[in-house]
């Protein structure tokens, strides 16, 4: 288990994300976790990695710039950003605690096994450190609502600490697109079912060359009460514990008994 933290004052806190370092959702999670301790530490991507997944750069080197105090770009993906923050900026001084975020758009159902933001979470959680990743649902019609996370971005990382969790897991936190004094409540879910590009654009380059975009479409269930999805879609910021190990423990009892005697 992670050790619960007591008081998130005497935490170093280290700060990722997919969006890229100058993102206004990591400006928002620095100023989240700027107001519960003093010791706060960036390590992002310097571009945009949406979807790069847990990817991590191995045939080429990675180059680390100091953008301002405290602050580091890394000219890869949020993986290697934690990897580097971790192991190389903080290697004398480790993070208590590892947030991702917060994400422009949802990281829900299974876009959990696309998201840059997850994986800069989850490679904290490989790495033995306690992780949380905020991701910031959004419609077409209005700007992104960055004071909903804002306003409740602290009250649950301060919840969530206070008792610790399984050292194999990290927390999804989403926060519905809705004001901050509109949300329902706070619910602990389940990863829902959200298949991303199932639609695909076919078009022409300029040369007549045919290419295919992959579109945002997604086949949802928002009617599935216990899931993010449900939660989010009725004005509830989600907070699902997603497991690194991904061993199905059932289905190994299966096999192995298939596979005894041999």
């Amino acid at each position: 288990m992670f050790a619960p933290i007591p008081d998130l004052a005497d935490a170093r806190i280290l700060i990722s994300n997919d969006d890229g370092i100058q993102a206004p959702g990591i400006k928002v999670l620095e100023k989240v976790a700027r107001s519960l301790c003093k010791d706060v530490w960036v390590v992002a991507p310097e571009t945009e990695q949406s979807a790069a997944g847990h990817s991590l750069t191995i045939r080429r080197p990675l180059r680390v710039r100091q953008v301002s105090r405290r602050r580091y770009g890394v000219d890869g993906t949020p993986t290697d950003s934690v990897l580097l923050g971790v192991n190389h900026v903080l290697r004398d001084n480790k993070p208590t605690l590892v947030l991702s975020g917060v994400n422009r758009g949802g990281n829900l159902g299974e876009d959990v096994t696309y998201s840059g933001t997850v994986a800069a979470a989850m490679e904290a959680t490989i790495l033995g450190l306690p992780a949380i990743a905020f991701s910031q649902y959004y419609g077409p019609d209005h700007p992104v609502r960055w004071s909903t996370a804002e306003h409740w971005a602290p009250e649950i990382i301060r919840r969530v600490t206070s008792v610790g969790w399984g050292r194999n897991v990290l927390i999804n936190v989403n926060f519905p697109d809705v004001a901050a004094d509109k949300v329902t409540g706070i619910e602990v879910t389940c990863q829902g079912k959200r298949k991303i590009g199932d639609k695909l654009e076919e078009r022409l380059d300029p040369r007549g060359e045919p290419y295919i975009w992959v579109g945002a479409q997604r086949a949802e269930d928002r009617s599935v009460k216990g899931t993010d999805i449900e939660a989010v879609a009725r004005g509830a910021v989600s907070v699902t514990p997603l497991c690194v190990d991904l061993t199905d423990h059932e289905t190994m009892t299966t096999l192995a008994g298939v596979f005894s005697g041999m």
